[in-house]
């Protein structure tokens, strides 16, 4: 059986023909045959109540997981509310009894409660990130005659209050780069039934220089008597098992070597995944069983060079929102999210930045299955100190960007982090929060994935000398200067941010690998050809032809560079007035896709075997 083949829809206790809007199985990394998907019509109002969740007075439905500001979600209401309340009855299938209930939510923005019954059980803050409470024993006392009970969510989110919000609005409108808003519930919701001894959540780590994966294993509730066993398995069967005593709370770390024989790399030629296979035993009896896969693929930095599995590959990524017009950060659907992956390969692209935003785990699924390569991305845009900028670092950045971190650390498909973007604030403004928070953030990148290159902040503010890659950001749209500009990298002078008066941003230059994370952004619609709706950089094209030449020459300007190890196109989609995608807004391309594969799937300079290779 291939992983794929474990894939669970509508809860594997919920009858088949129940209608559930995104139905398939939420941690597909991760998988457990028992689960209950709590996505469908929920109770609903605006504002915050003090009184119990029993003395609630909701005045209207919602389609969970759509976001009441979205039109999917049954309500469309984008007027500022800090405040919104979830409510609906669940029972319990009756062959759960006696398991531990785990309730999870893929993401809720902003600040969470959630009661069973009028028991509360938990909070959480952080609107990007996953979390689940333990509600066995409030179900328990909750539960009515037949097992049922009421379960209540009020999700906080001002607007105005120092978050991370990504590319959210402030104001009543869409303006610029700021989209509508997303309130509360915007991924699925679902309980699972499992042990009191079980696995939490996996590290699977490839080592290709070794031939093994390292797997750390994250256990609950470990005791004496306890044996983790981990299988590595691929079509042809069974290829390393290994086993693991828990009896403590340090985690127990077990080897599974490939033989040279049953060794195949990931990459996005060949995206190979191994099935993994999770066991935990009590003597002989099975207390939890987790089906995972994993891809055998290496990222090191050489000099300016960042090479995956040995070799240099250029990165041609495209910028990727992940917005969509009647659903706003939710993805519609399951192939919604496959089809932005297939349409960016179409365009020869080989991967995508996911921008200002923590996308769901499927995506990142079918990124693995399919060989896109990927930059994990914290929703930060902006952050300065003091008034003007869209958002000021906090620690709740540093706690939230963590438990990112740590659900996406085994995906095969993202060969970076970028936990900051576009940050500004003078150089000349030594040891102000930013500076703290962009170490922080570095630092503690560095610490819980020392595998991966990390980019201190994106664009605008680095301010870590030894960050792992420097990038820039420009929206030149003049191909002859943008190549002047990007001219300087081989001799050691890459172009550098710096704010609109001249005055610095960053640390210097040292020698790091380098690319250029952002450009293009050219503006086309068939629509609106005035600026009155729209926008994009520079001058809109006069045809398509003439945007077709502009693509070409820019995109040449950096495939032409020999120090250059990838580029960043903006961008896959328009959102909402920004219109300046490859794709329209309801992903209808607006240019021949095969064109635009074959201007960018030429040899990039950095590929070039007769290249010298790059030194410090």
């Amino acid at each position: 059986m291939s992983f794929a083949s474990r894939e669970i829809e509508q809860g594997g206790d919920a009858p088949a023909a129940q209608a559930v809007p995104r139905p398939e199985y939420p941690r597909p990394q991760f998988v457990r045959d028992r689960w209950l998907n709590l996505n469908g019509v929920w109770s609903f109002g605006f504002g915050g109540d003090q009184a119990a969740p029993s003395r609630w007075e909701l005045d209207r439905d919602i389609l969970v997981p759509f976001a009441p500001e979205s039109e999917r979600s049954g309500i469309g209401d984008t007027g500022f509310h800090p405040a919104v309340r979830y409510q609906r009855t669940v029972e319990l299938p009756a062959d759960w009894a006696g398991d531990r209930i785990l309730l999870h939510f893929g993401a809720v923005d902003f600040d969470t409660t959630v009661w069973v019954g009028d028991v509360e059980v938990g909070r959480h803050r952080g609107g990007f990130t996953s979390f689940s409470f333990d509600i066995t024993e409030a179900a328990a006392v909750a539960s009515a005659a037949d097992g049922s009970f009421v379960l209540s969510v009020l999700a906080e989110d001002d607007t105005v209050a120092i978050q991370a919000r990504g590319k959210q609005s402030r104001r009543p409108e869409n303006y610029e780069a700021f989209y509508t808003r997303t309130t509360g519930i915007w991924q699925t919701v679902w309980l699972e039934p499992v042990a009191a001894a079980r696995f939490g959540r996996p590290v699977i780590r490839p080592d290709l220089p070794s031939s093994s994966f390292a797997v750390e294993l994250d256990v609950v509730a470990p005791a004496a008597g306890l044996t983790a066993r981990v299988e590595l398995l691929d079509a042809d069967g069974l290829v390393a098992a290994a086993t693991a005593a828990v009896t403590a709370q340090l985690t127990p770390v077990v080897t599974l070597p490939v033989p040279a024989d049953r060794l195949r790399t990931w990459s996005p030629e060949d995206p190979h995944l191994y099935r993994v296979r999770f066991t935990l035993l009590r003597g002989e009896t099975v207390l939890d069983e987790l089906d995972s896969y994993a891809g055998m693929r290496s990222i090191a930095i050489d000099g300016r060079r960042v090479l995956l599995n040995g070799r240099p590959v250029f990165q041609r990524l495209v910028l990727d929102q992940g917005y969509w017009p009647d659903t706003l950060m939710t993805a519609p659907s399951d192939d919604a999210l496959v089809a932005d992956i297939e349409l960016g390969l179409a365009a020869g692209f080989n991967g995508a930045r996911l921008h200002q935003k923590v996308f769901e785990e499927r995506y990142l699924f079918h990124a693995d299955r399919l060989g896109y390569l990927v930059w994990g991305e914290f929703a930060d845009w902006g952050a300065k100190v003091g008034p003007g900028g869209p958002q000021e670092p906090t620690v709740s950045f540093v706690a939230e960007w963590v438990e990112a971190l740590t659900r996406d650390l085994s995906h095969p498909s993202i060969v970076g982090w970028c936990p900051l973007n576009e940050t500004y604030q003078p150089i000349t403004d030594r040891l102000t929060i930013l500076d703290d928070a962009t170490k922080a953030l570095y630092t503690v990148t560095k610490a819980i994935d020392p595998t991966r290159p990390v980019i201190d902040a994106s664009g605008y503010s680095h301010r870590v000398p030894a960050a792992d890659i420097y990038d820039s950001h420009l929206y030149e749209q003049d191909p002859e200067v943008f190549a002047t500009l990007m001219g300087g990298l081989a001799d050691g002078r890459p172009y550098v941010n710096t704010a609109p008066d001249g005055t610095e941003w960053s640390v210097p230059y040292a020698g790091q690998p380098y690319f250029c994370s952002e450009f293009g952004g050219i503006w086309w619609s068939d629509t609106d050809r005035t600026g009155d709706e729209s926008w994009g950089y520079g001058e809109a094209p006069r045809t398509r032809d003439e945007w077709l030449d502009r693509f070409r020459r820019l995109v040449d300007a950096l495939l032409d560079d020999p120090a250059m190890f990838g580029y960043c196109f903006t961008q896959l989609t328009d959102v909402f007035q920004e219109k300046n995608g490859v794709l329209d807004f309801r992903r209808v391309p607006k240019f021949d896709l095969r064109t635009l594969r074959d201007i960018q799937s030429r040899p990039a300079a950095y590929e070039l075997d007769d290249v010298r290779p790059l030194e410090p």
